[in-house]
């Protein structure tokens, strides 16, 4: 006679899979797109300086008389600096990370050094070009111009962030 055998197989669980699809979904979860901040009046200024931004950058380039390299130089320290701000709050960066960090503060301080420097170029570049130079005079004083309405644009995102500022700290 012959004996039957009878062999039962499970499956073993595949930790590592498991545990490699929900890093997967977990490593990109704390991003979350805020278009909604970017209706408000301190985020369409953002989106203000940073199209002025362009204007300034593309109007004064390339930088033929010296005062038009101070000018680039702020006017693209300040878009960059604008530019990684958007993406701050258009990811939602501020509170996915917990970091000893016046998130506020540093905007604010961040905002009232573009206003100061952005003063200072667009006078620059406008005295400099003020002279009898023919060639490329009229792109490079509307750089000027487009400089003074963005340092308006960073004065009023710089007074919208010290007034949220301030109302911040009577709480």
């Amino acid at each position: 006679m012959m004996t039957e055998t009878v062999v039962n197989v499970q499956q073993a669980p595949n930790n590592n899979a498991a545990n490699n699809k929900t890093s997967d979904n977990q490593g990109l979860s704390w991003i979350k797109i805020n278009l909604d901040y970017f209706k408000s009046p301190p985020g369409i200024i953002k989106i203000v300086e940073l199209i002025l931004g362009i204007l300034c950058m593309t109007l004064a380039s390339p930088a033929y008389l010296s005062g038009t390299h101070f000018f680039l130089f702020v006017a693209t320290v300040s878009f960059i600096g604008t530019l990684i701000w958007i993406f701050v709050y258009l990811l939602g960066v501020r509170e996915a990370l917990n970091l000893p960090i016046n998130w506020l503060l540093t905007e604010l301080l961040n905002t009232c050094i573009c206003t100061v420097m952005y003063l200072i170029a667009f006078i620059v570049q406008l005295s400099v070009w003020a002279g009898p130079y023919i060639h490329f005079r009229g792109v490079n004083l509307a750089a000027g111009v487009f400089g003074l309405f963005n340092t308006l644009a960073y004065g009023f995102g710089t007074y919208l962030l010290y007034s949220e500022w301030k109302s911040n700290q009577n709480n």
